[in-house]
């Protein structure tokens, strides 16, 4: 239906987010010869330092530069394109409606500009599918939100012929990230039972009965053996990530026989399709 290469574009709300979702399908389809960029909305300066091994004065002071160095280390590892929206984090709040956001951050700005910046983007990369996040942004987080929120009006500008003419573009199939659901982390602590292990979901499923997102799942692409890929990715984003926490406890032997797949649910798409899925790109090859 397309002429190949055909094109990917995952819009992410902060350096390590791609790490952490989707990058080993990233990497499986880049070393299939498509083209994958991601789009990065913010800086992160506004993060945390989640490692303590680098939580210190100096790792502070430098963050948005530590930040930028580790997202080029990181795109280097996947074998991706990536790109800033150029926007900065808006620091995590559960509070809504979000006031007194930092000016010049992503939440701070007007979603009219924001996704304008975006559209561009869209049209200039013409990607045949877009990963982003649902409505909840995977987490309340309001970077993670107004991911979404961008992202959805951008692709009606992108669409718009009054707006680009005949450079308009309108993305055939739209994704959201499904990573962190209650049926993994179900499977994945029993496997590590089996296996004489201690879990370390055990805290995060007390009292984690229903997941929407279990049901919502459209798409599961297998994608394990870039498992590790994806790992050293998210290594990448050293002050981000603690290399003993519990991101790489389970044994990879064990993630790849239990859950041998990244999940998505189709959230749009301009081609027939038939559901479930097990590639992005189904009915665009």
């Amino acid at each position: 239906m397309f002429q190949e290469p055909l094109r990917l574009l995952c819009a992410h709300a902060h350096p390590d987010d791609e790490a952490s979702k989707g990058a080993a399908t990233m990497a499986m389809y880049v070393r299939h010869g498509f083209e994958v960029t991601v789009l990065t909305m913010t800086g992160g300066e506004r993060g945390d330092v989640l490692n303590p091994k680098l939580d210190n004065e100096e790792t502070r002071a430098n963050l948005a530069e530590i930040r930028r160095t580790e997202m080029d280390r990181a795109r280097e590892i996947l074998g991706v394109r990536q790109v800033w929206l150029g926007y900065e984090d808006s620091g995590f709040t559960l509070e809504e409606p979000w006031e007194d956001m930092p000016e010049g951050s992503l939440a701070a700005t007007d979603l009219r500009e924001s996704a304008a910046k975006m559209a561009d983007l869209l049209v200039e990369l013409r990607p045949h599918v877009l990963i982003t996040y649902d409505e909840n942004g995977g987490y309340p987080h309001p970077d993670h939100i107004m991911c979404h929120k961008v992202s959805i009006k951008a692709l009606a500008y992108a669409a718009d012929k009054e707006r680009y003419g005949e450079r308009s573009w309108e993305v055939p199939k739209v994704y959201y990230h499904m990573s962190f659901h209650r049926e993994k982390y179900l499977a994945l602590g029993q496997a590590m039972r089996l296996a004489g292990l201690e879990s370390p979901y055990i805290e995060r499923l007390q009292g984690w009965v229903y997941d929407a997102a279990d049901h919502r799942i459209t798409t599961k692409v297998t994608c394990s053996d870039f498992f590790e890929v994806r790992d050293d990715a998210l290594r990448a984003h050293a002050t981000q990530v603690d290399p003993d926490g519990w991101w790489f406890v389970v044994p990879l032997e064990i993630q790849k026989e239990t859950w041998p797949t990244e999940d998505y649910e189709l959230a749009r798409s301009t081609i027939p399709v038939k559901l479930p899925e097990t590639d992005l790109f189904a009915g665009l090859r």
